[in-house]
């Protein structure tokens, strides 16, 4: 199988700017209700994938520099930002991977062909990122055309790189390779390959957004602060065309995590 897609990632917080724990420790049973909020804005077959008890969300900002057909190696879109908000799940117990419930980009033509091709819910936005050059800062913002979806955040790297640790919850996050959409009413996935992440330990500040509200996801447990903040530097990331997951051959992923 061929890759569809080849698309080199520059200095961006992947994975996460903004992981939240949707949960609550007070023993009331909102945990629960976190991730069946979460599981209401799935489609039928899909599982809200938890780690420790907790269900998550993440906010991912990034640049693409350049993304080519694998194939040929062909110039398919020049530089572009994109942000996505995601979930974790999975089907059955297996196959874990990432649920989108938006994709904002400043490439028109990457809006068109992921919706088109993969299904997958583009918009077109106006984002910028800013490098500051005292402390390392990273200012970026996103604002959604004609939709007022908002993001703005400043962060930087406070660690060494290092690939997560299977087992861990830094590996439950960044280290995903499947990603879900829905074509009308059948549900599609995509594989999805890249080296272990470089993750750093990051800092944030100053994260306003209304990504999570537009969403329908619920209000007091993604207000406040992000509680996980990763940075990675550049990393080539291969993504292959989509499939029926009944119709794609069974693939060698680990359990999900319950």
């Amino acid at each position: 199988m061929r890759p569809n897609l080849v698309q080199p990632r520059r200095p961006a917080v992947e994975d996460q700017v903004c992981d939240r724990r949707l949960r609550r420790d007070r023993g009331d049973g909102r945990d629960d209700q976190a991730a069946d909020a979460i599981a209401g804005l799935l489609p039928p077959g899909l599982e809200v994938d938890c780690f420790d008890g907790a269900a998550y969300v993440g906010i991912v900002p990034f640049t693409i520099p350049l993304t080519r057909t694998a194939r040929l190696g062909v110039p398919m879109a020049p530089a572009f930002h994109e942000i996505n908000l995601r979930t974790y799940v999975h089907r059955g117990g297996r196959d874990p991977g990432v649920w989108f419930f938006s994709l904002d980009a400043t490439s028109r033509l990457a809006v068109a062909g992921a919706r088109l091709e993969y299904g997958l819910p583009y918009f077109a936005a106006a984002i910028s990122l800013v490098e500051e050059g005292e402390g390392g800062w990273i200012n970026y913002r996103s604002r959604r055309r004609r939709a007022g979806a908002d993001f703005a955040a400043r962060y930087r790297p406070v660690g060494a790189p290092a690939p997560a640790t299977p087992g861990t919850l830094e590996f439950f996050l960044a280290e995903r390779y499947l990603l879900y959409a829905r074509s009308g009413r059948a549900l599609r996935t995509a594989r999805v390959h890249h080296a272990p992440y470089p993750l750093q330990p990051a800092a944030a500040a100053d994260v306003a957004q209304t990504l999570t509200a537009l969403a329908g996801l619920p209000a007091d447990a993604c207000a406040g602060p992000p509680p996980l903040v990763h940075y990675a530097h550049e990393v080539d990331v291969r993504i292959y065309g989509p499939k029926r997951p009944e119709t794609a051959r069974r693939l060698d992923n680990p359990r999900a995590v319950r």
